[in-house]
């Protein structure tokens, strides 16, 4: 199945962005009006980053900052957490060379186009490729890796976190749930009486 790998149309930004939230106090939400009136990145092209933020670990699909955040806005552990986002966001392209971040550009694009089944000239390939290269250029991946909770990478190489199953009050965590129509022929009648007997027999067999 073809992966759908995270990218930035001005692959820019995510450097810009990078450097301004390690300057700005950790929000409890990182949203909008945090990117344009603290960040102080404004317009339509910085938009995307939170979307591209959440595929790579470092926001939850709430927004809020998740610990690979808290960490990369700890100067001795900065590089290793953008290492830990690309390797959480990209994860289809490690899960097929675990080196991929040493690759050359031409075996970087090989990967990319065999990840995506996207043709080689695709301006999509190309800024997936340019994405990936301006994140690696702040990453650490000698470095140990930051510890990050499960549902933390699930959600970044998601971008959606699976809802619980509803137990509907089994214990085993499985639900049936049921539902049915019923579609009434009204005898023609200017007799209420008629009506409340039909729908007071409902009610009792039926609607219970």
């Amino acid at each position: 199945m073809p992966e759908n790998l995270p990218y930035l149309v001005t692959p820019g930004t995510v450097a810009t962005a990078l450097q301004k939230m390690k300057a700005a106090a950790t929000p409890e939400r990182f949203t909008q009006d945090f990117l344009a009136n603290t960040l102080g990145m404004k317009g339509g092209s910085p938009k995307p980053i939170i979307p591209f933020l959440k595929r790579i670990g470092f926001l939850g699909t709430d927004a809020a900052p998740t610990d690979l955040y808290k960490a990369f806005r700890n100067a001795g552990q900065s590089g290793a957490a953008v290492a830990q986002a690309i390797r959480i966001g990209y994860k289809a392209l490690f899960d097929m060379d675990e080196r991929a971040h040493e690759l050359t550009d031409s075996e970087l694009k090989g990967l990319v186009v065999q990840a995506t089944g996207l043709e080689e000239k695709s301006r999509v390939v190309q800024l997936i490729r340019q994405t990936f290269k301006i994140l690696k250029q702040q990453a650490s991946f000698g470095a140990a890796a930051i510890q990050v909770k499960k549902e933390e990478q699930r959600d970044g190489a998601t971008g959606t976190t699976p809802p619980p199953p509803e137990e509907a009050g089994r214990d085993d965590g499985v639900g049936i749930h049921l539902s049915y129509t019923i579609n009434l022929n009204l005898p023609p009648s200017a007799d209420i009486a008629v009506f409340n007997a039909i729908f007071k027999a409902l009610r009792d067999n039926l609607l219970r």
